[in-house]
Order: C-alpha cells, then sequence, then structure tokens
C-alpha cells in the first residue's frame, strides 16, 4: 500500500528540513524534490522588469515530475529506499510504502491533485520570509526588488487560490514555530493517516 503526502511552502518556510527529519523517523519513506525539475535559466521567461520568472509551473519540468511520482507509486520497493528499523509508533506499518513530495506549487498542478492522502501547507509572514530568503545563496541571485516584485506576490497568488478551492483539504502549518513542534505535529498527524488507512 502506498501513501502519499505533499508539503508545499512558501519560499524558506522549511519544507525541505521537515521532510528530510520525517524520512527518518517513517518507515518505507522516500522524498521527491520539486527542486530537481527546475529548467535551466536560459529555458525561464523573464519579465519585462528583467525578472526571471522562477517562481511559476512554467520554471519547471512538471511532466518529468509526474512520470517519476508514477513510478515511484507504481513500484515503491524498487526505489532503492533504505528502511530503517527504530521502534516507533510506525512499527505496525511496514507493509506501507510512504512518499513525501516537497516544493511549493503542486496544489496548482491539476495531474498530480488525485495523488495526495494528506496535504500541509507551511506559511510564513512576509517580514520573516524575506529575512529569510535573504540569508540563503541562489544561483542566479535575486536581482534587487526580486522578492518583492516576483517572489512574495506569487506566493499569494497561488495561496489565495488554494484557500478558495473549497474541495481542498490542506493542512496549514505555521513556520514560525520550532522545527520540532512542526515535526511533532506532522508524525502525529501522519501516524494518525496510517492507522485509519491500515483500518
Amino acid at each position: 500500500e502506498v501513501f502519499t503526502m505533499f508539503s508545499n511552502s512558501v519560499t524558506n518556510g522549511g519544507k525541505t528540513t521537515l521532510a528530510e527529519k520525517l524520512k527518518k523517523m517513517l518507515p518505507n519513506c522516500d522524498i521527491i524534490s520539486q527542486d530537481d525539475f527546475f529548467k535551466p535559466e536560459s529555458e525561464v521567461e523573464t519579465d519585462e522588469r528583467g525578472f526571471k520568472l522562477y517562481d511559476a509551473l512554467d520554471a519547471l519540468y512538471m511532466d518529468e515530475m509526474v512520470t517519476k511520482i508514477h513510478n515511484w507509486i507504481k513500484s515503491p520497493a524498487s526505489s532503492g529506499i533504505v528502511t530503517e528499523e527504530p521502534r516507533t509508533a510506525c512499527d505496525n506499518q511496514k507493509n506501507i510504502y510512504i512518499l513525501i513530495v516537497e516544493g511549493f506549487l503542486l496544489y496548482s498542478y491539476e495531474p498530480l491533485n488525485e495523488l495526495w492522502n494528506r496535504r500541509y501547507f507551511l506559511t510564513l509572514p512576509y517580514e520573516e520570509c524575506k529575512r529569510r530568503r535573504s540569508t540563503r545563496v541562489y544561483q542566479p541571485a535575486d536581482p534587487p526588488g526580486y522578492f518583492d516584485g516576483h517572489v512574495w506576490p506569487m506566493y499569494l497568488k497561488y495561496k489565495n487560490e488554494l484557500e478558495e478551492n473549497a474541495s481542498m483539504q490542506v493542512v496549514y502549518l505555521d513556520g514560525t514555530k520550532s522545527q520540532e513542534e512542526l515535526l511533532s505535529y506532522v508524525y502525529s498527524d501522519i501516524v494518525q493517516e496510517l492507522n485509519k488507512l491500515r483500518e
């Protein structure tokens, strides 16, 4: 049996760290990251201000990502997962394979919307998000005004679309909370969902 979950987030919201920690705690768990499917800079559109439009689905090879996810679901046991054997609340879930897909735009992509057992969305307020973004090194580097002119407006656009979609069940997480709090909450939530799946 396969359980798929998705961690979506504003830029620098902590989704990758959360996903990696969950992988260590959950049995038969693997991660697919949206960041691995960015097009090269030369293929990313530029707007009239000269901003590269990275925070848009067109900047990604989404068809390749969909194929990778479907292939994993068809044959999770052959994906090279290394199963650790910690004594956890998941010990009775050994026959379930878990896929965490982490990224920043996946709920806006229709071909993936039917796949998720659980959806999480990490949020951050503007100032904290901008502060964290400023501490990261990107290739290519953010040009002046990029966060306010492209990154933050695109986040608000997609978040508003998500909130307006009544059929989309999403667990919103406060990205200002400690990693320990977020990890504890999401882990407990996943264990509950796995137990329902077994029933």
